[in-house]
This record gives structure tokens, sequence and C-alpha cells, in this order.
């Protein structure tokens, strides 16, 4: 009966040596490793092989966020439109894009992009011995490996997140004032009273945090990989459902650490 509990404890166990030792390399890794980091940043940015026909994360990551942004705009402009207070569209534009759909949906993008990407590569130079190789080679493979990953995707991270949130606003605003007609000068009048500098400071860091999340989960993951091409296969699902669960943690205590149980705004102008 007490296995279960032992194997779960012995699991968290390693996983937290896995990611003290990765952020403790970074260091290293940035000194030992700079053009493997520079080619992993243009690799999360941009893609490889086909997908960066379509331009690979960018796309993905904007794409997914300005799907976001279109139905908030379309959600809010009906619902606020039963009781009779549409000009309040930019409101939700300014506040529900913030606080949650930028950051869950561009938690959720890198996920199934960069992180299950990562895992894969990962992984197959473990079930391949190619990592054993490193380490024979007397190259630190969790530097080389995994340290320069969580550089790139924190680095990488912030000019995606940014890209998101403009898409976000974009989508917003052309929905409410090109395909609804509400008028442009009602919308930013409201957007601009309550789109606040400090929830877009709170959003970045709140990316940031599930970027660096996300990459140590996934390399975690592919790192440890075993039992062939399937395994790898496991190791991606595993990673992806833990990191998905970890991206609406992070936004969960994340909003609660920092907004509590009050909205935060006053309703006025």
């Amino acid at each position: 009966m007490l296995r279960a509990p032992g194997r779960l404890l012995e699991g968290a166990g390693r996983q937290a040596v896995f990611f003290f030792d990765t952020v403790r390399y970074m260091p290293h890794a940035a000194k030992s490793y700079k053009k493997e980091t520079v080619r992993l940043i243009a690799e999360i940015g941009m893609g490889s092989g086909a997908l960066a026909v379509i331009g690979g994360t960018v796309v993905i990551v904007g794409f997914m966020t300005l799907s976001g942004g279109s139905l908030l705009a379309i959600q809010g402009f009906s619902s606020l439109g039963n009781i009779g207070v549409e000009a309040l569209t930019g409101f939700f534009a300014a506040f529900i894009n913030v606080r949650i759909v930028a950051p869950v949906i561009s938690g959720i993008a890198l996920a199934a992009t960069i992180g299950a990407g990562a895992t894969a590569q990962v992984g197959a130079m473990r079930i391949s011995e190619e990592i054993d190789a490193l380490e024979v080679m007397g190259i630190r493979s969790l530097s080389y490996l995994v340290s320069t990953r969580l550089m790139a995707g924190l680095i990488s991270i912030v000019p995606l997140y940014s890209m998101a949130v403009l898409m976000s606003f974009l989508a917003s605003r052309f929905t409410t004032t090109i395909v609804y007609g509400q008028s442009s000068g009602v919308y930013d009048h409201y957007f601009a009273t309550f789109l606040r500098p400090a929830d877009l400071f709170w959003s970045f860091l709140q990316a940031i945090i599930m970027a660096l999340v996300v990459m140590m989960i996934h390399c975690y993951y592919g790192f440890n990989a075993s039992g062939g091409p399937a395994g790898v296969g496991d190791a991606v699902g595993r990673a992806v459902r833990t990191s998905l669960i970890a991206v609406v943690m992070v936004t969960l205590l994340g909003s609660l650490a920092i907004y509590g149980t009050s909205g935060n705004f006053d309703l006025a102008g």
C-alpha cells in the first residue's frame, strides 16, 4: 500500500534534483555553449524543417492568441449587449486578455510546440545513446542539452509573448469595431481606461514562469526517456499532460498571489 506514495515522492525528488542542476548549470552553458544557445533560440522561434516554412512557434502562438482575442470580443459584445452595455467590450479586451486569455493560450502553445519538440529531440538522443556519447567525450550533457534549451526558452518567450498580447488586442479591436461596427473611439476609451501597466508586467512575469516550468518538465521527460521509439512517444505524452496541468496551476496560483480575491479595478470612466 505504501509503494505508490513512495514512488511518487521518489519521482518528485528526482525531478527536483534535475531542475536544480539544470538551473545550476546555466552559467556554464552560457559561457561554454553560446552557439548552441543561439541555434536553439532560432529553432524555437522559427522552427526547423517543414515547420520553418510557416514560421514555427511564432505563427502558432500568434494564430492561437488571434483566435482567443476574437472569441473574447464575440462573447463579450454579445453578452454585454444583452444588458445594454456593449460599450464595455473594450474593458473585456483590456482586462481578460492580459490576465487570462493571453497567458493560458501562450502556455498551451508553448507546451504543444517548443516543449513537445524538446522532449522528442532529447528523448531521441537518449535512446540512441548520444547522451552517453557526450558524457564519454567529457561534455556535460545536462548543461549542453537542457540548460541551453532552458535559456533559449526564457530568451524567446519575451518577443513571443509580446506578439501574443498584441495579436489578442488587435483581434479584439478588429472584431468589435469592424465586424460589429462599434465606434473605435468608444472602444479605445474603455480599453485605455482599464489597461493597467501593472497587469502587463505581471502577465509577462507569468509567461516567463510558464516558459521556465514547461521547458524543465519537457526536458526532464526527454532526458529520462527509455524503451525505444515507443518510449519517446510515451515521454512526449506524459510531458505534455504534466506541462498543461502546470500551465493552469501557474495561472491559478499567480492570479491568487497577484490579484487575490478582488478584481483590483474601479468600474468608472
